[in-house]
């Protein structure tokens, strides 16, 4: 007897379990608590479905668990020596079943359902019978207890609850007034309880005709008009019979006799029929002009089916705000449209049969036509025939074909007449001289006699120029001369390159004007920064009240800002202060390292290297300024040895002075 003892927990309440969960576990009695045991698990999902703990025996399941699925494994434990691996005890078998829980809705496999039962049927006739099934265990619970009712249908037609047998719910149900019905069944598990789940299906039941009305003819008087494209003739079997009968006579009969009266139906000419009586389109306000809002459609019921063209009555459209295509029948916008104005606009479209005007000359020959000239003006749809000099019994039979090049001609075909003749019809209208003025149409025509005889004419169609009445006027190539204006796109197009044009010049020139003028403003009265021209002649270099001199010398005594043309502040700035006089100890490198923390910190400077001008010619010099503008003694006064002593260019430029000098005084 094996010592193990299989332990559960919450063994009903568990039915499926989650990853990781202990559901149970192992326990031998040799077990002391010591870690010498080692518990082993193999069988039905052992390591991966199902692993145990080999110190404590927890059996543990990895996987979610699905009764459908696999309803139960079988597994086996066993206890070892953990050093040796050697069995404790005899290998234990159990067995871990899955308990059931309400998982699976019902499902209608065979649905939907369509049945059927007669009219006028009585109260509880039998109509069909529906099955749903439920994949949930039908022992454990009521997981699979199905309830079936009706969702739709009622009160015509009723359902067992748990049979699930459709009856009829209401008598007298008349096929002539109501002829199917749809009728949605459900199928609930849980005994139809809350909580239950739930699937549907259709049925749809189809009443059968049973003979509860008498015969009633429509009218008293019965008319029955007769359609020639309906059917062409009749056959009608008249009998007469004497009635009464004298006896002295009888032997000599019977008294009556019968005849066959075959009626043939004339094809009327009638008026094309619209697919329907009237159209209902609808159009947004806004739409375009020349936009389709719709079509309407029409044909012929005469045999020869001849082409439709469409029109507007105008009188029903004044503002003439739509047009038609006068061969598919297409509307479309003429002018907008404007709901506020008019919401509804009632027009009416008349459909004529295309006047078919033909101008023909054919001669014939044996089996068929030779050289035959048709000439063509708008559609064309004409009837000719053949002759043969033979004279069968049974009359001629002619066949007549295209040659297998033409079969697929997108001009013309032709058709067979039941009076053994042919027509020729025009796949389309719009025949243009100047495209194309003679077409050949070959045709080939066999008889009926052994052996056929066969023959190939070419049917010539010219296109001429046919008044209205249907006469010829020409037939002549005409000049065609094609318009030499421009379309309006065009026109459109050439405006729009003109105008473009225009915008890369304007472009160009403002570019390169920008470009022209500098970064900074001047000062028109900045006279270090402009030539000024006078007609007057000057006292010379003693005349230094004419302008201040210092200007050009000194720029610290300049206050103002110089605003920048090239960008523009977001916040208008007050001109800085200009700084104070600067000793006259300060050299040119002093004077622009300050200048240059001026510019660095100046918020209206430009974001990139721009050049400063100033007209500072420094202080401190030994040689003093080389301006003779502010010289107020003569140049006799003057000594330039000391320019030697700056280099050899100083000292050139002193040699040129004293040479002056020596001049001067010779």
């Amino acid at each position: 007897v094996p010592h193990f003892r299989f332990l559960t927990k919450n063994d009903r309440k568990k039915i499926k379990l989650k990853k990781n969960t202990c559901f149970s576990y192992l326990h031998t009695d040799l077990d002391p608590g010591s870690s010498k045991i080692k518990y082993i698990l193999s069988g039905d999902g052992a390591g991966t479905i199902f692993v145990i703990n080999d110190k404590t025996g927890d059996i543990h399941a990895m996987k979610r668990l699905d009764r459908e699925e696999k309803a139960e494994y079988t597994l086996t434990a066993q206890a070892v020596d953990r050093d040796t691996n050697k069995p404790l005890e005899p290998p234990s078998e159990f067995i871990i079943k899955v308990q059931d829980i309400n998982d699976n809705a019902p499902e209608f496999v065979d649905g939907p359902y369509h049945a059927t039962v007669p009219e006028m049927s009585v109260v509880g006739t039998f109509v069909t019978k529906v099955t749903a099934t439920d994949a949930d265990d039908p022992v454990y619970g009521n997981s699979a207890k199905l309830v079936y009712s009706i969702l739709e249908g009622q009160p015509y037609f009723s359902i067992e609850p748990h049979t699930a047998i459709i009856k009829t719910a209401l008598p007298n149900m008349d096929r002539e007034a109501k002829e199917e019905y749809f009728v949605v069944i459900q199928a609930k598990d849980m005994g139809g309880h809350m909580g239950g789940l739930s699937g549907t299906t259709t049925v749809t039941i189809t009443l059968t005709d049973v003979n509860d009305n008498p015969p009633k003819f429509a009218q008293s008087k019965c008319h029955y008009p007769l359609d020639f494209e309906t059917k062409k003739s009749y056959t009608l079997k008249v009998e007469a019979a004497n009635i009464h009968i004298d006896p002295r006579f009888i032997s000599g009969g019977p008294f009556k006799d019968t005849a066959t009266v075959k009626i043939v139906v004339e094809d009327a000419d009638e008026p094309p029929v619209f697919s329907s009586p009237t159209y209902l389109l609808e159009v947004h306000e806004n739409a375009a002009i020349n936009s389709v809002i719709g079509q309407v459609t029409a044909h012929d019921p005469d045999v020869s089916s001849s082409p439709i063209r469409f029109s507007i009555d105008r009188h029903t459209d004044l503002e003439r705000q739509f047009n038609i295509n006068a061969e598919d029948g297409k509307i479309t916008l003429a002018t907008p449209l404007d709901r506020e104005t008019n919401m509804w606009h009632n027009i009416t479209i008349v459909a004529t049969e295309t006047t078919i005007l033909l101008c023909i000359a054919m001669s014939y020959g044996f089996a068929i036509f030779t050289e035959t000239h048709l000439f063509v003006c708008f559609m064309v749809i004409q009837i000719v025939s053949a002759v043969d000099k033979d004279d069968p019994k049974n009359g001629h039979y002619f066949l007549y074909s295209l040659l297998p090049e033409m079969v697929n001609n997108p001009n013309f075909t032709i058709k067979k007449n039941e009076d053994n003749t042919l027509s020729i019809l025009a796949k389309h209208n719009g025949f243009s001289r100047q495209k194309q003025e003679v077409y050949l149409l070959p045709i080939i025509i066999s008889d009926s006699g052994n052996p056929p005889m066969s023959s190939t004419s070419t049917l010539t169609i010219r296109v001429c120029g046919c008044s209205s009445d249907g006469i010829v006027q020409s037939c002549n190539v005409e000049a065609y001369v094609l318009p030499i204006g421009l379309s309006m796109g065009a026109l459109i197009a050439i405006l729009a390159c003109i105008i473009l044009l225009l915008v890369i010049v304007v472009l160009f020139v403002t570019l390169r004007r920008h470009k022209n003028e500098p970064l900074i403003i001047k000062d028109d009265e900045d006279v270090r920064e402009n030539i000024i021209r006078y007609d007057d002649e000057g006292g010379g270099e003693e005349d230094t009240e004419a302008f201040d001199i210092a200007t050009l010398q000194n720029p610290d005594g300049i206050n103002g800002f110089l605003p920048r043309k090239d960008i523009k502040p977001d916040l208008q700035f007050m001109p800085r202060q200009g700084l104070a006089p600067v000793p006259n100890g300060v050299d040119v490198d002093e004077f622009i390292n300050v200048r240059l923390h001026e510019a660095d910190n100046d918020p209206t400077a430009p974001p990139y290297d721009s050049i400063q001008i100033y007209g500072y010619e420094g202080r401190g010099s030994a040689a003093g300024s080389l301006s003779s503008l502010e010289s107020s003694a003569s140049d006799s006064d003057q000594n330039f040895d000391y320019l030697s002593e700056w280099g050899p260019r100083f000292k050139r430029l002193g040699e040129l002075y004293s040479v002056g000098e020596s001049d001067k005084e010779t």
